[in-house]
C-alpha cells in the first residue's frame, strides 16, 4: 500500500479535473494536501465536498504571479509538489497562434511550473529531501497532439523536469512527470468549441484504433506512485499514461 502518512504535498489546479483526483487521493493515503487554485469559487465548491476530518487546506493563487506563488510558499514545509495546474490553446498551429493565448498558455504551464519548482527547490534543499512531480502530456513528447502553444509549454515542462532531477539528484531531490494522454477533464473548457475539441481527440485517437479516454484516477494514482517513497529510485522519469496512444 503506498502511503503519504506524514507527509505535506501542495497540489496546483486543485479544485477541478486531475488535480482534484490528485489531491483527494494524496489526502485519502494520508496526506496533509494544500491545494491551490486561482478560481475561489471553484476551489470552495470542492472544499464544501470534502468529507469530515479531511487533511485539505486551500490556498488561492495564480502561479502564473511570482508573488501569489511567493505566498504559497511562506512558512510552508512541505514534502511533495504536484505540478498540475494547466491550460489548453485552441489548437492551432504555429501559423494561426495569437500572442494573447501564446503567453496565456506558457505563462501557466511552463512558467508557472516554473515558479512553482523554484520556489519548492529551496524548502527541499534545505531538509535535504523533497519530490517534485509534474504532470506533463504526451503533448511535451510528440508533435500532433495539440497546438504549437500547448505543445511548446509542455516540452518545456519535460525539460525542466529532467533538468531539475540532473542537476538535484546529490541533494536527496527527486523530479518525474506524468504525461497524460486524452483526459476526461475540464481542460480544454473556455478555450476551443468543445465538441471541435472532442471529433479532434476522437479522431487522432482511432488512428491508432485506441479508442479509450483517460479517468483522472489512472493519472492520479501514477502521481501517487512517483510521490511514494516506493518510486525513490526513480528520477527525471516521464511516465507515459495514455493508454498507449503514442505508440501510434
Amino acid at each position: 500500500m503506498l502511503s503519504l502518512r506524514n507527509k505535506t504535498a501542495i497540489v496546483t489546479g486543485a479544485a477541478s479535473g486531475l488535480g482534484k483526483e490528485i489531491a483527494l487521493l494524496f489526502a485519502k493515503q494520508g496526506a496533509n494536501v494544500i491545494a491551490i487554485d486561482y478560481n475561489q469559487q471553484t476551489l470552495a465548491q470542492f472544499m464544501s465536498e470534502l468529507p469530515q476530518g479531511s487533511t485539505v487546506t486551500s490556498v488561492t493563487a495564480d502561479i502564473s504571479n511570482k508573488d501569489d506563488v511567493k505566498k504559497v510558499f511562506e512558512n510552508s514545509e512541505i514534502d511533495i509538489l504536484i505540478n498540475n495546474a494547466g491550460v489548453m490553446d485552441k489548437l492551432d498551429p504555429v501559423g494561426d497562434v495569437s500572442d494573447e493565448i501564446f503567453d496565456r498558455v506558457i505563462n501557466i504551464n511552463l512558467k508557472g511550473t516554473f515558479y512553482m519548482m523554484r520556489e519548492a527547490i529551496k524548502i527541499f534543499q534545505k531538509k535535504k529531501a523533497g519530490v517534485i512531480v509534474n504532470i506533463a502530456s504526451i503533448g511535451g513528447l510528440e508533435g500532433g497532439r495539440a497546438g504549437a502553444a500547448y505543445t511548446a509549454s509542455k516540452h518545456g515542462v519535460v525539460g525542466l523536469t529532467k533538468n531539475t532531477a540532473y542537476f538535484y539528484a546529490k541533494s536527496g531531490i527527486r523530479c518525474n512527470a506524468v504525461a497524460p494522454g486524452a483526459m476526461n477533464t475540464n481542460i480544454m473548457s473556455g478555450s476551443i468549441n468543445l465538441s471541435t475539441a472532442g471529433k479532434l481527440i476522437k479522431s487522432m485517437l482511432s488512428n491508432q484504433g485506441n479508442q479509450k479516454i483517460g479517468d483522472p484516477m489512472e493519472v492520479a494514482q501514477a502521481a501517487l506512485f512517483l510521490a511514494s517513497d516506493e518510486a525513490s529510485f526513480i528520477n527525471g522519469a516521464i511516465l507515459v499514461a495514455d493508454g498507449g496512444w503514442s505508440t501510434y
